[in-house]
C-alpha cells in the first residue's frame, strides 16, 4: 500500500501521495493537483466554472478546501527576506 498523507478538518479532501502526481497535493481520489485549481482561480475562473467546465468530478467544496490548503502552508511558510545592496 502507498503511505498517503491527508491534512486534518476540511483539509480531508487534500491527499498526498508519493507515486500519484510526482507527490503533489491533489483532490483526495483524483489526479487533479491543488495547483491546477490555483491556476484556474488566478487567471478569474469561478469554483462554479471549474466545476462546469474543466473538472466535473470534483465539487465546490473541493476547490475551497485546495484554497484552504494553499492557505494553511503560506501561513506556516517562513519566509526570510533578503534585501539587496543599491550600488
Amino acid at each position: 500500500m502507498i503511505p498517503r498523507q491527508r491534512y486534518n478538518s476540511d483539509m480531508s479532501r487534500i491527499s498526498v501521495r508519493p507515486g500519484v502526481c510526482h507527490g503533489k497535493p491533489c483532490i483526495a481520489g483524483t489526479r487533479i493537483m491543488v495547483s491546477q485549481i490555483l491556476d484556474l482561480l488566478s487567471v478569474g475562473k469561478s469554483a462554479r466554472e471549474i466545476v462546469t467546465q474543466y473538472f466535473p468530478d470534483i465539487t465546490v467544496e473541493d476547490i475551497q478546501a485546495c484554497l484552504s490548503f494553499a492557505k494553511q502552508l503560506v501561513e506556516n511558510e517562513e519566509i526570510h527576506v533578503v534585501e539587496e545592496s543599491t550600488q
